[in-house]
């Protein structure tokens, strides 16, 4: 593996997350997820669910969108029909991009979707489309044949290595939690992030809500009582929040292989907007009906040489809460302890920078500098690794 010139290899980001009573992340019974850690139940939110949300906020904030999909044939089909095209010759269009998929193509499902999700960017959509539009002569006649037999190979009318450039092709978001595709292996990204499941510092338990719907015209039908009840289970916490970004990979991912050349000022930038929204995103499971908007109360950002470092251990032995009430302050005092072993036992070997940002009034000693901002953090962590 490769090191940046500066000797940056990763920045690691923790968070101490307090959240109201909600439910981020159910399990298939609705009930919030949970892991025993430490001898106690403690409420989780899988690291798919809080990446979603960080995808989701990485889009809104870099204006450059991906999609997971099966549906790339009907939405080619569909922006076909836009244009003018009929029906049938739309239809026949996505059928083929999915034929010119890798060498053998892929297989469709009844409903006219792709049998495996395709990860790419949205603007791919309309690249595929304009592919279409230069051969719809072609597309036109093919309308006319007969269609293959059941694992019958399917001829292509359109040019494979242009619709696998397409397909191929990445954007930023791509370029961070990258991709997978067995059937077209030259699309595979690694992924230069890696997210650690939320858990609360402290044992919970879900509580169920009971509530009811009132039927708003029952009144003028002379009937009581209310037109829907059922169960709901919430719970609330502090959550400790983990990421990595590997920088090395991300540099990777962004180079420029035809000239061999990285794009530090890309990767830089895309770590950053990682980091902003891992510290913004929340997932947004029952927010309607929960509004859980709240940011974390501790941001802790360290640059490292030599490979990532959770601190989730602090919170093996479950955090009790105040005499006065309340889990944030003592989770912080925790993390403040544990990150002080952890350097001693370390010898402060591979840290390069640290610092945080904190809701806090008493003093983090071993967190390193304390930052007014979010903003400030992840410019400091941004620029360490670019100065070292």
């Amino acid at each position: 593996m490769t090191t940046t010139r500066s000797g940056a290899r990763f920045i690691d980001i923790h968070l101490l997350h307090t959240v109201p009573y909600a439910n981020l992340n159910r399990d298939d019974l609705g009930s919030p997820k949970t892991v025993r850690f430490g001898g106690v139940d403690r409420t989780r939110v899988s690291s798919q669910c809080w990446k979603r949300a960080v995808r989701l906020e990485l889009e809104n904030l870099t204006g450059d969108a991906a999609a997971r999909t099966r549906r790339v044939p009907l939405e080619v089909a569909n922006r076909l029909r836009h244009a003018g095209w009929a029906d049938d010759v739309a239809a026949t269009a996505g059928q083929q991009i999915a034929a010119a998929i890798t060498g053998k193509g892929l297989a469709l499902e009844p409903n006219g979707g792709t049998s495996v999700l395709l990860y790419l960017p949205k603007s791919a959509l309309d690249d595929l489309a304009a592919v279409c539009i230069e051969h719809h002569d072609a597309l036109t006649a093919a309308t006319t044949r007969p269609k293959p037999k059941k694992g019958e190979k399917q001829d292509t009318i359109l040019p494979r290595d242009r619709v696998n450039e397409i397909i191929t092709s990445r954007n930023g978001v791509i370029n961070l939690f990258g991709r997978m595709l067995a059937d077209a292996p030259s699309a595979h990204v690694d992924g230069a992030v890696q997210v650690a499941h939320a858990f609360t510092v402290h044992d919970t338990s879900p509580e169920v809500d009971f509530f009811t719907a009132v039927d708003d015209l029952t009144k003028d039908a002379d009937e009581s009582g209310s037109g829907h009840m059922n169960n709901a289970e919430f719970s609330a916490g502090t959550f400790y929040r983990y990421a990595s970004v590997n920088l090395a990979d991300l540099r990777h991912n962004v180079t420029d292989w035809a000239h061999k050349i990285p794009d530090d000022a890309l990767a830089a930038r895309l770590a950053a907007d990682f980091l902003h929204a891992f510290i913004t995103a929340i997932p947004g499971a029952k927010k309607n009906s929960t509004a859980p908007f709240t940011l974390p109360d501790l941001a802790y950002i360290t640059v490292r040489a030599d490979r990532p470092v959770s601190l989730a251990s602090a919170f093996e032995a479950p955090v009790r809460a105040a005499y006065n009430g309340g889990y944030a302050t003592r989770a912080s005092a925790a993390l403040d302890d544990y990150t002080a072993r952890v350097h001693q036992l370390l010898a402060g070997k591979g840290l390069l920078h640290h610092a945080h940002a904190t809701t806090a009034d008493k003093p983090l000693d071993n967190l390193g500098a304390r930052v007014t901002s979010y903003d400030a953090l992840v410019h400091a962590a941004i620029a360490a690794t670019e100065n070292r």
